[in-house]
């Protein structure tokens, strides 16, 4: 079973400067709550018990806003909102509440934007040679199943990695790390190769891999032993390449879901007006204002 999310939080957030300079992207709110709980909530829903953040010194602010001490700290705010009869507030800290129950939280510190593979080996001692997810916070799906339960449906049968996969049109591939497949089955498949950002002319499908993985044991020892690559960086995908080229099986998953991406101030306000269009209680009122606009 997996039981432990590596959620690696520690990059610069350099699409997001000004901003991010003070404040961490992951906790840039989409529609009420922030980036980083929906990856939370995901990795809940799936059946995950531990989240181990890995971070930089500068983003401790994402930890506590989990961590019980700050429940603790509530009993005056509570006590404040409902004097105010502001119940709405209480019930919203209240689901905050729950969903850091049976949950434990963890961190490790990145000290320098060394690439994501370096940043999830930096979580090997606390994973303690267990398989475990890792779920990168700019990627958000929208499904009926989460998309790490569907990977985890997945590595039960097949015990090896699995990458998740989302077709993209042909004008945005060459953004994208894109992989060439065979098809074993429906939306799963075997990955034969990883190729980053080709030309469209050169890409050998159009299925682009997300940032959700089901990791084993034995990816941390090739991430262990990795050599950084030219810009100094050990990247996940680099280590899956050279394991594929090994021998090793590692399957793509084509998930059921849509894939909302908050990589870029472009992609956050689109997923953060989709959202709240959406949204119960925000999303009337968002389109009268739209209305407005001439």
């Amino acid at each position: 079973m997996i039981k432990k999310a590596i959620l690696p939080i520690a990059g610069l957030g350099t699409r997001f400067l000004p901003l991010s300079k003070i404040f961490p992207k992951e906790v840039w709110p989409l529609v009420d709550k922030p980036v980083i709980q929906y990856i939370v909530e995901e990795a809940k829903q799936s059946g995950i018990s531990e989240i181990i953040f890995v971070i930089s010194p500068e983003k401790k602010i994402v930890v506590d806003y989990f961590q019980k001490y700050y429940f603790q700290k509530s009993p005056k705010l509570e006590k404040r909102l409902r004097e105010q009869g502001k119940v709405n507030l209480l019930e919203e800290l209240k689901k905050l509440e729950e969903l850091c129950q049976g949950l434990s939280f963890s961190f490790v510190f990145q000290k320098k934007p060394l690439g994501d593979g370096h940043a999830i080996l930096q979580a090997k001692d606390l994973v303690a040679g267990e398989p475990a997810a890792v779920l990168f916070g700019d990627d958000i799906v929208e499904s009926k199943t989460p998309c790490l339960a569907q990977l985890i449906k997945v590595f039960k049968t097949a015990q090896k990695p699995v990458i998740s996969l989302s077709q993209v049109p042909k004008e945005k591939i060459s953004s994208y790390g894109i992989v060439e497949v065979e098809k074993i089955a429906n939306r799963l498949f075997k990955i034969k190769k990883i190729v980053e950002k080709p030309v469209i002319d050169k890409a050998p499908s159009d299925l682009a891999i997300v940032g959700k993985y089901i990791l084993t044991p034995e990816v941390f020892d090739y991430l262990k032993k990795a050599k950084p690559s030219k810009k100094g960086e050990i990247v996940l995908a680099e280590v899956l390449e050279e394991m594929i080229g090994d021998g090793k099986v590692i399957y793509g998953y084509q998930f059921e879901g849509n894939w909302l991406e908050c990589g870029t101030k472009e992609g956050w306000l689109e997923c953060h007006f989709y959202l709240t269009l959406k949204h119960p209680q925000y999303g009337l009122k968002l389109k009268e204002v739209l209305k407005k606009i001439k």
